[in-house]
């Protein structure tokens, strides 16, 4: 059964991305919690599959799926419109959308990579945020959870199209971090009132990918449950010590 007198309990909250491996250990971990959950993603098939996991691990919990195209910004508005029109409130929106594209050398980078990558770790994480900040504002306990890669802050050679889209993720949710410091300022409060906060890990690693390659180390890797973990603890923290704030999950350059 799902525990609804959990540390999230109440509370409202989006995860963008949600139809992966992260995505499923999120959704079964913030469930736990007691939150009402809204995953999305745009394959309909994946994400059903993780929303229907979430609910038979917890029986009871509201776990929901909505097939969301988050490069397209009318749908993302429409969908955190109808998040807060349904539930009352959001309290959180978790961003998972993930890819990779790499090179062997920096002479061998393909400008097609970064026009990929652009897209769907830039542009969906500026129109996640767009879409909810004013709602996430308006919550007491609202977060905006941004996954990064460490490579965003120690870049490599034939990572140069990843690594700098990460970066550009990183440097607009710290452009939201600022928006709800000035507006919890504008508000009356000492601090922000939510936050927005960005994980870094070096990679991920799931029972699937160990399966595969049984002899592997993944020697600094996050297991997708330990980040589920971390992600719910962002809200047990005060806004002011986790908005604008890189958290490491993984050994900092």
């Amino acid at each position: 059964m799902t525990n609804r007198n959990g540390a999230l309990s109440g509370a409202v909250i989006a995860v963008a991305g949600a139809g992966g491996p992260a995505g499923r250990a999120t959704l079964m971990r913030l469930a736990d919690a007691g939150a009402v959950v809204i995953g999305s993603d745009n394959d309909p098939e994946r994400l059903a599959e993780a929303v229907d996991a979430a609910r038979y691990a917890y029986g009871g919990a509201t776990v929901i799926g909505d097939t969301v195209d988050l490069l397209d910004r009318q749908s993302t508005l429409d969908w955190a419109a109808h998040v807060e029109k349904d539930f009352g409130r959001v309290d959180g929106l978790v961003h998972l959308v993930g890819g990779w594209r790499g090179s062997e050398t920096f002479t061998r980078t393909s400008l097609d990579d970064w026009d990929l990558l652009e897209l769907l770790l830039v542009r969906t994480v500026q129109h996640t945020s767009l879409a909810f900040h004013e709602a996430l504002q308006r919550s007491d306990r609202g977060r905006y959870v941004l996954i990064s890669a460490a490579g965003a802050s120690r870049p490599t050679a034939g990572n140069a199209a990843y690594a700098a889209a990460k970066a550009a993720a990183e440097a607009w949710t710290l452009a939201l971090a600022d928006y709800f410091r000035k507006a919890g300022k504008a508000e009356g409060a000492e601090g922000p009132t939510s936050a927005a906060a960005i994980l870094v890990v070096k990679a991920l690693v799931h029972d699937a990918m160990r399966a595969e390659r049984p002899h592997a180390k993944f020697a600094g890797f996050t297991d997708v449950k330990d980040l589920a973990e971390a992600i719910v603890g962002v809200w047990d923290k005060p806004a002011a010590e986790v908005n604008g704030n890189r958290l490491w999950l993984t050994e900092k350059p």
